[in-house]
């Protein structure tokens, strides 16, 4: 199975469209000599003169031990936009960065490239502590392969080869077990690089590489079943086993493949998840199915949210188990999607507070540069990512979002258009706005919020085509969920845990509508079935409070105790609720529409 991604899918309209042009313009907002500053500096080729005040802080600042990293991030982000866009301004500053990069390369002796000096590495190798150089240098190599990959430049490569020279001669300076004492001190995602590039050149210097960053410590007990995440720092682990999966793909060979497996089952199955998706506290994995004492101000790390969402992918690609797309599902939208781009300014949180009371703590655009700030930068770079998959003759519908996406079935080639039919039977937006307001029936017929959500795709071929349609139906929907073809029931069906499989011969304009069924859920925590948090489809909601509440129920189900609340405004069903029997009143929204309002996601119920 091969995702289908790139110049293929588009997105038309909607939330991820206007994230995606948000994140372009940011790239190209941040000026190259400040991207560069770390590098430059670091190769004696930065002068310290010149008007500074507007250079990166944080992390990004010359006295930060990572700095440097997010350029990494950016060539990757600036990558996967390319794939999709071809935008030419931003080709030519990445083509520009790498011509700097390369300068420093050459002035550094002809493999060093890092913003970072070359005695943080052997440093590590005497044990002394230094702020992860692995994981800051992994994401230059992670961005010069995206680069390489998706924009076509070989320059790229050639820069990333040569720095591997230099590990390769570093790395083998050590005895096994030393080199695994480096392990245990910091990995970043190293084993996932040298698989990369072993993919894409085939040289014997990679595998070896490879099978050095074979961290024994952390996978052979992952492969015995034994717990070795609980209250481990959790995106450390994570990017090795990313690593793994990126080795099994290159291999084939099957004990990365169990490894990646069993993290999986130690980190989500076993472990559980918040009504959110996210698993973390304060960086760190929590106890097995025990959340209740872990909610915190530090809940749900971003870069971890992003990295859990990679490895779900893989494992979906290995499987087309829709389970892994139902918990992408969650944490795009309670994740990437609420903690990145304030509705009244800022550009991310690293954490997402599930603390009663909390806050959002939003970042701005040139004074944090946290790990999280690179990982953001990609996310909102892939919105066109994870929508569409296809294996031989089927096509799989991941996730729901308008967008068209272009493939070949027997060498016809076919358009697939997916489109929300909001039913609101109005494109009015605000009082200023003088959208036409035709006369129609889904206006009356529609007259409160749908109870579900329409899906509406289209056909365009030239040629009659026999293929597979598989459609994910969510983990969240309330009922019955109704698959029509040309108006025509085909379907109804709960169950989520497979794809609805549409086998017929494909027309011009064929259409399938999909109705799913949508509604307030209550999530309890797995260690106390009194305290949970609502679902309305995959978003959580959250409610506007100072203090802590707890909800006295007049019924048994938790759901009963919220209404709709300012449902519609101008042409436009909103997801707004409040209490019914609550004094004062608790008004609640989606997640990820909270900007700096204090909130409270879990409630005590009695």
């Amino acid at each position: 199975m091969k995702e289908i991604a790139g110049k293929k899918v588009i997105l038309t309209e909607g939330e991820f469209l206007r994230r995606e042009e948000a994140n372009k313009r940011y790239l190209m907002k941040l000026e190259t000599p400040y991207l560069l500053r770390s590098y430059l500096h670091e190769a004696g080729r930065y002068s310290g003169r010149g008007p500074d005040a507007e250079a990166f802080g944080g992390w990004e600042d010359l006295s930060c031990q990572l700095r440097g990293h997010f350029l990494g991030h950016w060539l990757s982000a600036a990558a996967l936009h390319y794939q999709e866009t071809e935008d030419v301004e931003l080709k030519a500053k990445t083509e520009v960065i790498l011509k700097e990069l390369e300068l420093c390369q050459k002035d550094n002796g002809g493999e060093w490239v890092c913003p970072i000096p070359e005695k943080y590495l052997y440093w590590i190798g005497k044990g002394r502590n230094i702020w992860a150089p692995q994981y800051n240098i992994h994401k230059l190599f992670m961005g010069l392969i995206d680069v390489y990959r998706m924009m076509e430049q070989p320059k790229a490569l050639s820069i990333a080869d040569k720095l591997a020279d230099w590990f390769y001669r570093w790395s083998g300076r050590y005895t096994r077990e030393e080199f695994d004492d480096i392990l245990d001190m910091e990995t970043g995602g190293m084993l996932e690089v040298w698989a990369d590039l072993y993919e894409i050149t085939g040289q014997e210097k990679y595998k070896i590489l490879m099978q050095r960053y074979y961290r024994s410590r952390l996978f052979e007990p992952l492969l015995e079943g034994k717990d070795v995440l609980t209250n481990m720092h959790a995106n450390t682990t994570i990017p090795e086993v990313l690593g793994c999966a990126k080795a099994y793909e290159v291999t084939g060979e099957e004990k990365w493949l169990h490894i990646v497996e069993q993290y999986w089952k130690c980190a989500v199955t076993d472990r559980g998840c918040f009504a959110t998706g996210g698993q973390t506290q304060g960086e760190i994995w929590t106890p097995m199915k025990k959340l209740k004492a872990r909610l915190g101000d530090k809940n749900q790390e971003h870069c971890t949210v992003y990295n859990m969402i990679r490895l779900a992918e893989f494992l979906f690609r290995q499987t087309k188990d829709p389970a892994y797309m139902h918990y992408i599902e969650y944490n795009v939208q309670n994740g990437i999607m609420a903690q990145t781009y304030c509705p009244e300014g800022g550009l991310l949180t690293y954490f997402l507070p599930m603390k009663a009371a909390s806050r959002k703590e939003w970042a701005g655009e040139r004074d944090s540069f946290f790990c999280c700030h690179g990982t953001m930068v990609q996310a909102n770079a892939a919105w066109n990512h994870r929508l569409y998959y296809q294996e031989d003759d089927h096509l799989y519908v991941t996730m729901y979002a308008d967008s068209q996406v272009s493939f070949e079935m027997q060498g016809r080639k076919i358009c697939l258009t997916q489109n929300q039919d909001y039913m609101n039977g109005s494109l009015m937006t605000c009082s200023e706005n003088n959208a036409k307001q035709t006369i129609n029936e889904t206006v009356s017929a529609y007259a409160n919020k749908p109870d579900f959500r329409k899906y509406v795709f289209t056909i365009h071929t030239q040629e009659d085509t026999p293929f597979h349609l598989m459609l994910r139906i969510p983990d969240w929907i309330r009922e019955d969920a109704m698959v029509y073809i040309n108006d025509d029931l085909y379907v109804k069906t709960n169950n989520t845990a497979k794809f609805v499989a549409i086998n017929r011969v494909w027309r011009n304009d064929d259409k399938v509508t999909v109705l799913l069924p949508i509604g307030l859920k209550f999530i309890p925590l797995p260690d106390d079935a009194s305290m949970g948090a609502y679902r309305y489809g995959a978003d959580v909601l959250a409610g506007i409070t100072e203090k802590e509440r707890i909800l006295k129920l007049e019924t048994e189900k938790p759901e009963d105790e919220l209404s709709a609340d300012t449902e519609r405004q101008w042409g436009e069903f909103r997801t707004f609720y409040r209490t019914e029997n609550q004094d004062p009143g608790i008004s609640f929204k989606k997640l990820n529409e909270i900007g700096n309002e204090p909130y409270q996601i879990y409630f005590k119920v009695k």
